[in-house]
This record gives C-alpha cells, sequence and structure tokens, in this order.
C-alpha cells in the first residue's frame, strides 16, 4: 500500500530574523519527519515574515547559503520542503516573493508568485510561477497567497495533471471565510486536494488567522488547525482516502 502524506507547518516566525526563523523552521521539519511527512509547506514567506518594506534589504538569490541547513535536512530526511523568501534576480529590478523547494535529493528549485495584491507592486515584482514538483509520489502544484484567487491559476495547474494543490498564504480572520470558500470551491470543481499553509502568528502588521487546511477532491474538509500558534497540520492518503491530524510544535525544544 503506497502511503503520500503532506503537511502544511503553521508557524510563527520574527520579522526579518533570519537566525530566529531557521531554527524555528527546523523545528518544524523534525517534527514533521518524526510523523513521516514527505512534503512540508510553510506559509508565505516564511523565513522573513509578510515584512514587504524589508523585501527589498532581505531578499535572496537562488542559491543562497542561508538555507543551507534547512536543505540539509530535507535532503537527510527525504522530505521536500516549501519554504518563503523575496527572492532577488538579476534580470529584475524588484525582488520577487518566492517558494524555495528544497527537494528530497538535495537539490532545490523556486518558484514566484504570479499575482499580487493591491499595493504589493510598491515592494516586489509578480514572478512567473514554475513547473509542477513530485512529493510523495503525487505532482503537486504550488500556489502563493492571491495566486489562488485567479481561478485561471488552479485551472492550469489541475490542466496539467496537478493532484495536490499547495498554497502558502497570509490570511486574516476577517478574510478567512471568503478565502477558505475559495480553496474549497478549486478542491471541489477540479478533483483537485489543497493544501493551506497559513501563518501561525502576526507578521506584517496583520493578525494570521492560522486554521490551516485540507480540503479533499471532492472538497470535503479532512483537517483543519483550531486558530493561530505553532501547529502542524497533517494528511496522508492511502487507499483512495484522505485523514488528518494536527499537532502542537515546540519551536523552543
Amino acid at each position: 500500500m503506497t502511503i503520500s502524506t503532506f503537511a502544511a507547518a503553521q508557524c510563527s516566525v520574527r520579522p526579518g530574523d533570519f537566525a530566529d526563523n531557521i531554527r524555528r523552521h527546523l523545528a518544524f521539519m523534525r517534527a514533521a519527519h518524526g510523523l513521516g511527512v514527505q512534503c512540508l509547506v510553510f506559509p508565505e514567506l516564511s523565513l522573513t515574515g509578510y515584512e514587504l518594506d524589508l523585501a527589498d534589504a532581505l531578499a535572496q538569490t537562488p542559491d543562497t547559503a542561508l538555507l543551507a541547513p534547512l536543505r540539509a535536512y530535507a535532503r537527510d530526511a527525504r522530505m521536500t520542503t516549501v519554504v518563503g523568501l523575496p527572492l532577488r534576480a538579476a534580470e529584475h529590478g524588484k525582488p520577487r516573493i518566492a517558494a524555495f523547494v528544497l527537494h528530497a535529493d538535495g537539490t532545490s528549485s523556486v518558484h514566484t508568485k504570479q499575482h499580487l495584491h493591491a499595493g504589493e507592486d510598491r515592494h516586489v515584482d509578480a514572478g512567473a510561477g514554475g513547473p509542477l514538483l513530485t512529493a510523495g509520489g503525487l505532482p503537486v502544484a504550488l500556489a502563493v497567497c492571491a495566486d489562488f484567487a485567479q481561478p485561471t491559476h488552479v485551472a492550469a495547474a489541475a490542466q496539467a495533471g496537478a493532484r495536490v494543490y499547495a498554497a502558502s498564504v497570509l490570511i486574516g480572520n476577517g478574510g478567512y471565510p471568503a478565502d477558505s470558500a475559495i480553496l474549497q470551491g478549486h478542491a471541489k470543481r477540479h478533483r483537485i486536494a489543497v493544501l493551506m499553509a497559513n501563518h501561525g502568528g502576526p507578521t506584517g502588521g496583520w493578525a494570521s488567522a492560522g486554521r490551516s487546511a485540507f480540503w479533499d477532491e471532492d472538497g470535503a474538509l479532512v483537517a483543519a488547525t483550531e486558530g493561530p500558534g505553532d501547529r502542524l497540520l497533517v494528511v496522508s492518503h492511502a487507499d483512495g482516502r484522505w485523514q488528518g491530524r494536527c499537532e502542537a510544535v515546540d519551536v523552543d525544544r
């Protein structure tokens, strides 16, 4: 029997503090590995916080040495891990909001946010997305926050053959009902499982709702965290069905 196990890392972060945020990420990665997770997804800009006024100063190149400890753990645990950083690229004047993918074989790649919220363009440029990745034996499409609000984004992912649509987000309490309904609708409309990884605490002046969630291909909610806080949402697929659980993570252990 083949089991595919994914997780949303609902991690709280400190603004612009790479050292402490890497420490927090490693705590989540250790917890996820202990639960057999094969693909771990962190929220939008998880390693810096949603600090757009700092994005230019904090932006990193695709081969940044900052990710070395995370890349090494992902390789040793054989666990594809998606983390968030601003990306600096020579051909762009402003950085892009990126999901850095640390693959289980020790390689890495970068996926960039294609669709920006109003006002984000003052600090960052829109990106070009990226190809599907394979994790847990399934084809996975990545989305970064506002991407999922564009129907064409998930439609393209489904058409390309994605079985899981993994969204790294920052969603507050006010926006949560509408945004979660959009994600649930994507799952049901496109027959694609949807994983949403939200921030675990306040960031960039926004109070995150937490409530990271997973919907199956019928649009049924499989599992969700109860609110904000450092929590791991783990879902596994076996024998044609998904099951989920939530675990608190002690980032100071």
